[in-house]
């Protein structure tokens, strides 16, 4: 078998024009948002530059800052222990009971092709209240359990979970696909040799389908991480960060500062340290996925 020689400059040649692109593309927006956030700028008008100040009001003078954090983490608590586990549950009772799995898988990936505006809207409608046909309020007076019953997005202390609820069905379907595809990919003969040995079922699963698809799962965890952390057009169209900033999130803080209150500068430092906590996440992840991944094999 020949080999073909490739000199490095042809290897350069071709990745350059990529390597550019990225470039342009990721890293110069992250510079010149780190310098915009060293700025007093409306965004239109003369810029001045003040240096950390942005930055040193954003952590010690901003009533809405630090628990629009807590809210951003909050999602992404939610979106590890209960979405993540319980798509892995779900994709494996599916491609272990299940024989034509493509309509069923592709159900549940319904909801995440749909327009954000018309499930913001869809969920609005539901949350209602029961004089307006709000459909969860109504079951729940029909169980006579109408103490349960609350205005479920203008509430401060209810609202916020009222959209992670509606979060974790959108995506649900998405982390099956990802995790019903891994598990999918691992060959018949190990399910095979480890019945033969007397494992099956959850046992199988325990020692066979949890190990393999590590991989695959990390996918998952960092998808849905920086997905929580990037939260944003879910909750504008469903309560704009309200009632009383009792749902803003990082990015909808950022947004709120940068167009709404033309604060250009102040909203890109908070734009900064957004990148900075996914750029964090990423690598703790990776690390840990990886400490994880060495104890299996």
């Amino acid at each position: 078998m020949k080999v073909l020689k490739v000199s490095s400059w042809t290897i350069a040649a071709f990745v350059l024009p990529c390597l550019l692109l990225y470039v342009c593309l990721v890293f110069v927006p992250i510079i010149v948002s780190v310098y915009s956030g060293m700025l007093d700028w409306n965004g239109i008008g003369a810029s001045k530059f003040v240096g950390l100040a942005n930055f040193e009001k954003m952590f010690t003078n901003d009533s809405v800052f630090w628990p629009a954090v807590g809210r951003t983490f909050l999602l992404a608590g939610f979106s590890m222990l209960i979405q993540l586990p319980l798509a892995l549950f779900v994709a494996i009772l599916i491609s272990r009971y299940v024989r034509r799995t493509s309509f069923l898988v592709s159900s549940y990936f319904l909801p995440v092709i749909l327009s954000v505006a018309v499930i913001g809207q869809l969920w609005k409608t539901i949350y209602n209240p029961a004089s307006m046909g709000g459909m969860i309020n109504q079951i729940l007076i029909k169980l006579g359990l109408e103490s349960w019953t609350h205005s479920w997005l203008t509430e401060p202390k209810v609202a916020i979970y009222a959209i992670i609820v509606v979060g974790l069905w959108q995506y649900l379907g998405y982390h099956i696909l990802i995790q019903f595809t891994g598990i999918q990919n691992i060959p018949a003969d190990i399910y095979e040799a480890a019945k033969i040995d007397g494992a099956e079922g959850f046992k199988a699963d325990r020692y066979i389908t949890l190990p393999l698809i590590v991989p695959i799962f990390k996918i998952s965890v960092v998808l849905s991480f920086i997905g929580s952390l990037q939260s944003f057009d879910l909750i504008m169209v469903m309560t704009g960060g309200g009632p009383a900033h009792a749902t803003d999130v990082i990015s909808s803080h950022m947004y709120n500062m940068s167009f709404l209150s033309m604060k250009y500068g102040y909203g890109s430092a908070i734009a900064s340290f957004l990148v900075v906590v996914c750029l964090a996440a990423t690598v703790i992840i990776n690390f840990l996925f990886n400490r994880l991944d060495k104890r299996f094999n």
